[in-house]
């Protein structure tokens, strides 16, 4: 089958390995990816397009209007391409009550291709017009969707989409860049954030934990967004000295990060509107071989299983005993370093992803 698959998020380059092995299937006989040149994330600011060299799939780049307004942006050009590329199936990593699912899935039908979305959300919401005039449109035209999570599903299914729905993680986790390396020397033992420095992931819980466990333990903060406000908190709770701030790290970057870890930490927190929908850096720190912690906000226990420890979200205590143990049992902390890898390596390989993702497609193919 030829397959077009349209993403914001492959603006970056590590995911662009997924495209390898969803290209490489015998099922996939071409695969084009449309991409922006940038996204502007609310909050962080410009993403751009980084340099990747495309390998058994084509890239097309092509600019979005309104850029950064989630539910409202869409791809001009993309009808165009579709009309040329001619795909038996077009996916749009969005969700199906954005306009740009809506824009694309209209597209796709008036070319007689298939149109398959990508769905996160995992709180039921009613949303205002037009959107959920896109989600009613949506659920007859479409011919599948994927959910990155089992709630998204149930959503799914409580908006009224009886179609085939499959439970498939956005992107896998590339285990030959992702390897396990030395364990580093301690102290300090060394607990790390990757992600985006907003409210909603706990930062403050981290920063809180690190009162209660020993003065050789540092936290490693990295991502993207504004660090002064937890550069302020760390000051106020007299841990400055402990904490390192790295910036955004590069997607390319981001294994050299996780190997310098002793920990990874997800200290997500559930709001009325957003509850952690997968946690991509738990499953690359698995990869890595690093012990994961996370909160129980949304699909994060589903995603740790026997390859870490979980916490009641919200509670630097916790969260600091988890630390304490990893960092004062070292056959623990061993042990759950190589389930971590196992697990990564079983059912979050980039891998494993592509063939979930070619198997989904095929069925609502037939």
């Amino acid at each position: 089958m030829r397959v077009l698959l349209f993403s914001k998020a492959a603006t970056r380059a590590v995911y662009h390995k997924q495209y390898e092995h969803l290209a490489a299937q015998p099922d996939v006989e071409e695969l084009l990816v449309v991409v922006p040149p940038y996204w502007r994330e609310p909050h962080v600011g410009k993403i751009p397009l980084e340099a990747v060299t495309p390998r058994g799939y084509h890239l097309q780049v092509t600019p979005l209007r309104w850029n950064g307004h989630y539910h409202f942006y869409y791809a001009p050009r993309l009808p165009r391409l579709i009309r040329q590329f001619r795909p038996d199936l077009v996916h749009i990593d969005e969700e199906v009550y954005n306009f740009a699912t809506y824009h694309a899935a209209l597209a796709a039908k008036r070319s007689g291709a298939h149109a398959v979305a990508f769905c996160w959300q995992n709180i039921y919401r009613c949303y205002p017009p037009p959107f959920r005039w896109f989600e009613a449109s949506l659920a007859k035209r479409l011919s599948g969707v994927i959910a990155g999570n089992h709630d998204a599903m149930q959503v799914l299914r409580r908006k009224g989409f009886t179609l085939p729905v499959g439970i498939i993680p956005q992107y896998g986790v590339d285990t030959e860049l992702f390897t396990p390396g030395e364990l580093p020397a301690s102290p300090p033992f060394r607990i790390g954030y990757l992600g985006r420095l907003v409210p909603a992931k706990g930062i403050d819980v981290l920063l809180e934990s690190l009162k209660s466990l020993p003065e050789d333990c540092e936290a490693w903060i990295a991502g993207e967004g504004a660090e002064s406000p937890w550069r302020e908190r760390a000051e106020r709770l007299g841990i400055a000295h402990r904490v390192r701030w790295l910036g955004a790290i590069p997607s390319t970057h981001v294994a050299a990060f996780l190997r310098q870890l002793h920990v990874l930490v997800l200290p997500s927190r559930t709001t009325l509107r957003w509850k952690e929908q997968f946690g991509r850096v738990l499953v690359e720190a698995m990869a890595c071989g690093v012990p994961v912690v996370g909160s129980d906000s949304g699909e994060i226990p589903r995603v740790i299983g026997d390859a870490g420890l979980v916490f009641a979200e919200g509670s630097a205590l916790q969260l600091a005993n988890c630390i304490r143990l990893l960092e004062e049992q070292p056959e623990m902390h061993r042990k759950l370093a190589q389930i971590a890898r196992r697990r990564a390596m079983e059912r979050f390989s980039m891998k494993q992803v592509a063939v979930q993702y070619v198997t989904f497609w095929q069925k609502i193919m037939e």
